[in-house]
């Protein structure tokens, strides 16, 4: 019986790989600010990302069930080209980025490769990314509810619910916004609506 309700516990959060493509909720977009993921592990990785004078960018673009998230879908669609994944480096960071964020979210979309990439850049450039973090001069301390505010102040059509921060080895990590299929603003599902609570988040400028 332990086993069997522990089955039906876990089910809903990780699915299997290999789901069928089109099938899922919401997006959820995922904004992660350079500087500091730089700081956690892109320095240490010499990812080209760091050299640039990188904010937010797009971690990705995620199909969504309401528990759980479909990944490395079953998909008709052809692999990007590398023309392809190299014109978003200037959202995404790097071409690896977005080939991988093609292979692992993208291919459960059930969008061609072209399509998906043009999606993610629409629902980038649907939110508004608060100017104020660009113009820090130095690298500062604070509240993760603070990052939440400035961007629900910038986008007032996006309930609080819908918009979440994360936090990663004390410093903030991401913010993530979560999207209809039209990329209309969506309440996020409660697994992915789990707000960062520290109050002295570290938070790097632009370099």
């Amino acid at each position: 019986m332990r086993w069997l309700m522990i089955l039906l516990l876990t089910a809903g959060f990780a699915r299997a790989e290999g789901d069928r493509a089109g099938e899922f909720d919401y997006y959820v977009m995922a904004l992660s600010w350079s500087p500091n993921w730089c700081r956690i592990e892109g320095d240490a990785k010499k990812s080209p990302q760091c050299e640039e004078d990188h904010g937010w960018i797009l971690h990705g673009l995620w199909p969504q069930f309401h528990r759980g998230w479909p990944s490395y879908c079953n998909t008709p669609e052809r692999q990007p080209s590398r023309t392809m994944t190299s014109e978003m480096a200037d959202i995404m960071g790097t071409s690896g980025l977005a080939w991988h964020q093609w292979k692992k979210h993208g291919t459960c979309s059930g969008l061609s490769a072209r399509a998906y990439f043009d999606l993610s850049r629409e629902a980038y450039n649907s939110v508004t990314r608060p100017p104020v973090f660009r113009k820090l001069d130095k690298s500062v301390t604070l509240p993760a509810s603070v990052v939440e505010e400035a961007f629900l102040k910038a986008n007032p059509t996006h309930e609080r619910d819908g918009v979440t921060v994360t936090c990663r080895d004390g410093f903030i990590s991401e913010v993530r916004v979560c999207l209809s299929k039209d990329l209309e603003p969506v309440p996020c599902g409660s697994d992915v609506i789990r707000d960062c609570r520290m109050t002295n988040a570290k938070f790097d400028p632009l370099r």
